[in-house]
């Protein structure tokens, strides 16, 4: 399907308009973008990105969405001239900024990007030089196109730091990138990529590892860049983001583009079953104890697909917090209290949400929850018997009573070993009689997660993004847990593979009776996966109660703080 987004070229032969046109600042007309893969006879091609036609104004912004490997990605990067490694790129037409970018030398594009084109990257680890402050670096592109006085360009560092929501951005700018944490770093490459003003942005998931606040914020500043005429492609999973900044939307799949149009009508009246299958995987208040797919509504049946199980008012407490504290010595050589006398429960069966900002301290409390690090005060109980103050050597029994699963599964994988080798490592050897036991129960943990016996044998690398989550899921599993700790584990998915991974927790969690203490920034996801939540800020926990009670009628200003910067998508015949 071959359309065109935001403007038509139609130019009328009437009196000259009353307002300027507005710039076109892109213009693509059948891209296409192949790679091709093995040599000889085997040599093939593979088709990514197919018959895509989209443009662009200043002053308007175009989403571009869908799962991952929709093609999305190699479009915006093929809009800048970094399509990959031995890509071939085609085009009826492919104008970028005002200039035609086909076959045009790297040369060229590096002359253009940062100063006429900005690139926001969502890996900012990888995307930041790791041997330079983060200062130095968007230093950098202001000296090499043209602020020549030093002391002009620290300043422009700092403004730029502080207007994506960086705090003390003068020690953050002395820091390295491994030195912040993944929202600081990416501020931190947002400031980069705007320090030069480009008239055209290419934004891909620049707030997918964002707090809400902070993502209100950059969203914000976008959004002023855009009043003031700068051209936005946005890249996102996130519907409600696509709803708070874009004009017009593109959905993507399978390298091409099934249906586009504006935003009001794509997301309120979609006529495609694929924009509509990414709708309804939006986890919010209204999903809350409903399926997010198909397969979970079907898998579930009528009934436990419409009402979630209720957890008796008298269930244990599997893990109890009191009055936990703890404090790090910061870089400028001062303590900070990261935790501040937190105390919670989770009980058996239920599901406790963390939330807040960045820094606020909830990953601190959930790794000594996890016995991954010992409070400075406070305790945690496991069933009632001591946790934390029980010596490695005294825990290690106990251990596989609480597992946990966080946002990047492939850094916590052995690349040496595939699927099965995986699994066999987390599964209490001395259980098994026999290897044949051991291997059907890997296959057992495998098929419970929806992956196939065939994919044991693949290494991590060789797995999809939805696959690795499965399996980390798989291997946390694998000891039979009472608790297991979720931390940002589906922060990182596009929406319809986030919706089957929460859909897979909440069945696990009903047929295990697992109880889950589960931190995201993403409030629809704590809403629709939450019995109880916990509201931490600066390190304190300013407030806790029922998921219901604390999303419609909260009581501390932070909270209602942190609802108000929520950007919602309005869904067709839908009260959110």
């Amino acid at each position: 399907m071959t359309t065109t987004a935001i403007l038509s070229d139609d130019a009328t032969t009437a009196a000259p308009p009353a307002t300027p046109v507005p710039r076109r600042l892109l213009a693509v007309e059948h891209l296409d973008v192949s790679f091709a893969s093995g040599h000889g006879r085997s040599a093939r091609s593979n088709h990514v990105v197919k018959d895509v036609s989209l443009s662009l104004e200043a002053g308007a912004c175009l989403a571009i969405v869908g799962e991952s490997g929709s093609g999305k990605s190699v479009t915006a990067r093929t809009l800048v001239g970094l399509p990959g490694s031995g890509a071939r790129v085609t085009a009826g037409r492919l104008e970028v900024a005002g200039r035609s970018a086909l076959g045009r030398p790297e040369r060229s594009w590096r002359r253009i990007r940062g100063k006429d084109i900005g690139f926001i990257l969502q890996d900012a680890l990888v995307s930041l030089d790791p041997l330079r402050p983060v200062g130095r670096e968007i230093e950098e592109s202001l000296r090499l196109h043209g602020t020549t006085n030093a002391a002009a360009r620290r300043a422009k560092v700092l403004e730029l730091l502080a207007s994506v929501g960086v705090p003390e951005p003068e020690l953050r700018a002395r820091q390295r990138p491994d030195e912040l944490s993944g929202g600081l770093r990416q501020r931190a490459l947002i400031a980069s990529a705007i320090a030069l003003d480009p008239g055209l942005v290419i934004a891909d998931e620049p707030t997918t590892a964002l707090d809400v606040t902070v993502q209100a914020q950059v969203l914000d500043l976008l959004a002023g860049m855009k009043e003031r005429g700068t051209g936005i492609v946005l890249i996102s999973h996130d519907l409600s983001v696509v709803a708070r900044l874009a004009d017009h939307v593109a959905v993507m799949q399978g390298g091409a583009i099934v249906e586009q149009g504006p935003v009001d009508q794509i997301l309120g009246d979609p006529r495609h079953e694929y924009t509509r299958a990414l709708l309804d995987a939006v986890p919010s208040a209204h999903t809350r104890g409903v399926p997010l797919t198909s397969a979970g509504r079907e898998s579930m049946g009528a009934a436990a697909g419409r009402v979630r199980i209720d957890r008796p008012a008298g269930a244990p407490a599997v893990l109890r917090a009191e009055h936990l504290s703890k404090s790090y010595k910061g870089p400028d050589g001062r303590f900070a209290t990261v935790v501040d006398d937190v105390s919670f429960e989770l009980r058996a069966g239920e599901t406790l949400g963390i939330v807040g900002e960045s820094g606020s301290g909830k990953s601190t409390t959930a790794k000594i929850a996890l016995a991954m690090l010992d409070p400075d005060a406070g305790r945690v109980l496991l069933d009632g018997q001591p946790w934390t103050e029980l010596t490695t050597s005294q825990r290690r029994p106990r251990r596989r009573t609480v597992t946990s699963v966080y946002q990047d599964p492939l850094s916590s994988f052995d690349p040496r070993w595939n699927a099965e080798r995986i699994l066999l490592d987390a599964l209490d050897a001395g259980a098994f009689s026999t290897a044949a036991a051991q291997r059907g129960r890997i296959v057992e943990l495998a098929a419970a997660v929806g992956l196939a016996e065939e994919h044991l044998a693949k290494h991590p690398l060789q797995l999809s993004g939805g696959q690795r989550q499965r399996l980390a899921i798989a291997r946390a599993l694998a000891p039979e847990p009472e608790v297991i700790v979720l931390d940002e584990a589906v922060s990182a998915l596009d929406v319809s593979v986030q919706a089957q991974v929460l859909d897979l927790l909440t069945d696990l969690q009903q047929r295990f009776g697992l109880s889950y203490l589960f931190i995201s920034h993403d409030l629809g996801v704590i809403h629709h996966m939450s019995d109880r939540v916990l509201v931490m800020k600066d390190g304190r926990a300013v407030e806790q109660g029922d998921a219901d009670e604390v999303f419609t009628n909260p009581q501390h200003p932070y909270t209602r703080e942190l609802l108000a910067s929520v950007p919602r998508v309005e869904l067709a015949g839908s009260v959110d």
